[in-house]
Parts: C-alpha cells; structure tokens; sequence
C-alpha cells in the first residue's frame, strides 16, 4: 500500500454493538423530589407526636420540671444575651434580625462574584421562605391542652426560630459557593447550629420538638430548592475528605453537650445536647452527605 492508499477500513465483528455513545444530557423526568417530601413528612411526624398527643406533651412538659426554671443555670449562658451586658451570640436574643440582614447580604455578594445566578436565587428564596414559614407555622399551629398543663407551658413556639435561622442559612450558603469549600462550609454552619439548637432547647424558651422542627423545615425548603432548580444550575455531587464527616459530626456532638449541659439537671443536660446533635446531622446530610442527591438518569443510547 502506497502513502497515497487510503487506510483500511475495521472490520466488522459479529455481535459488536452498533449502539454510539450515551447521551449524557439530563433526564426531564427525573428530579430529586423525594428529600423534600421526607423532610417535610419529618416535620408534621414531629408536630403531631409531640405537640397534638397526651404522652408527646407529657414528655416535654416534664423537662421543665427538671432543675430551676429559665436559663441561669446553663453553661452557655453568659453567651445568650439575656444576661445584663451580655453580648449575645448570633442569633440569640436580639441578634437574631441582623442575623438574617447579614446573611442575606453575604449571600448576595457571593452570588454577584460567582454569577451563579440561579443558586444565588434558590439561596435567598430558602432564607426567606424558611424564616417567613416558620413565623406562618407558629401563628397558626395549634398547640392544644391536653395534660392540664401550667399556663406558662402554653405558649406556641413551634418551630424554633433561633434554630431556623443558622440552619437556613448553612443550607442556602452550600448552594452559592465554590464546590471545592462546600464541605468546609457546611462544616462551619453544622457547628453553629449545633451550638445554638443545644442551647434553645436547654435555655427553657424551646421544646426539644420546636427546635428538631425548626431544622426540618429549613431542610424540607432545601430540598424544595434545589428540586426546582434546572438541571444545569443544581448543585453536582460533593466531594469532601474522608475524615471530615466523622471530624465533622464529632465536633458537633462535642458542642452540643456543652451548649445543652446544665448544672442542676444531667437528663436535661443530655436531652438537650442530643437534640443538638440530630440537629446538626440532619443538615449535614441534607448538604454534603447525599453525594447523589442531584443525580439525574441519562437518556438511553440510540441504535
């Protein structure tokens, strides 16, 4: 064969597919709706058991039967602002409005500087919708008497606002920053909202229920988010260290023991630290821990 001789053609082998190569666009059919719905199911699990049975408000009620009421024998308490000159820590008391100013504007910028404008738009809405849901919920969920309760265990506080605002706002942060700090991220707003959850629920101005609700809802909005988000614009698979979901979440039990610990009270001490901790795990799963959550199916390849 010359260099002017074209190359010989390959040969056909019988039984070789003759399918090409699969199209890796996403599938229109397929979105990860079902978090969402789980979360949310999550929630009203929470509200119905604890608030709306006898023996649900008999177990809470009875955590304020343990120690002294209000929050001064509580390790964090010199942290909760509701000591006289006492700066509090975001959010807690007064805090809790610039909180969410602040958090939104950092949101903002880091949509600006990255462009990503669809997940800077799923972030703001998650903020929004979470903390505005949250005040809806709490005017208008019954919180019935079932046990003869003391008037002082009356009031609705369903979900907890100080636990949805560092929940909202880790889970609206993971959305518009760079994937290769998502982890780092999540990381930080998972301990903070351990430290707070904690310190909620042990303070004596919330429920274990209204804290563990408050965290559900925030990650029944994620998922709600990042669900209707296009498929171009949803956040891909995270990739963390290996070690850093267990340094993660043992950094957040560690916290929310000692957030939730009190002097007079060990079982409400570890009630409160393990509230905490559920809490922090819930959002890490819904942020980080779910490598797949936004996979789609590929079309079947064409003959």
């Amino acid at each position: 064969m010359t260099q002017h001789d074209s190359p010989a053609l390959p040969a056909h082998r019988p039984g070789a597919s003759t399918q090409g190569p699969a199209d890796p666009s996403p599938s229109r059919t397929t979105r990860p709706w079902m978090p969402a719905l789980l979360y949310t199911l999550g929630f009203l699990t929470v509200y119905l058991l604890a608030i709306c049975t006898p023996w649900g408000q008999r177990a809470e009620n009875a955590l304020f039967g343990l120690g002294e009421q209000g929050g001064e024998e509580a390790w964090i308490y010199p942290l909760s602002g509701a000591a006289y000159g006492s700066t509090p820590l975001p959010p807690m008391e007064l805090s809790a409005k610039p909180t969410v100013v602040v958090g939104l504007a950092v949101i903002v910028v880091l949509t600006l500087a990255r462009r990503c404008w669809w997940p800077g738009c799923a972030a703001l809405g998650i903020v929004i919708l979470t903390t505005g849901g949250k005040e809806v919920l709490k005017s208008n969920l019954p919180r019935p008497d079932l046990v003869g309760a003391p008037e002082n265990l009356l009031d609705q506080g369903f979900p907890s606002g100080h636990t949805v605002i560092p929940a909202a706002l880790t889970l609206a942060a993971v959305l518009v920053v760079s994937p290769r700090i998502r982890p780092y991220v999540a990381t930080v707003g998972v301990l903070w909202l351990a430290c707070i959850a904690a310190a909620s629920a042990t303070m004596g101005g919330h429920r274990p229920s209204e804290v563990l609700g408050a965290t559900l809802l925030a990650c029944a909005c994620y998922g709600l988010a990042t669900w209707l988000l296009p498929p171009a614009a949803a956040p891909g698979a995270t990739r963390s260290p290996r070690a850093l979901p267990v340094i993660t979440l043992t950094l957040a039990l560690a916290i929310a023991l000692a957030s939730g610990a009190r002097n007079d009270t060990l079982t409400r001490s570890l009630v409160s630290g393990a509230t905490g901790f559920i809490c922090a795990a819930l959002v890490w799963y819904a942020a980080v821990g779910r490598p797949a959550h936004t996979a789609r199916r590929t079309r079947p390849a064409r003959g």
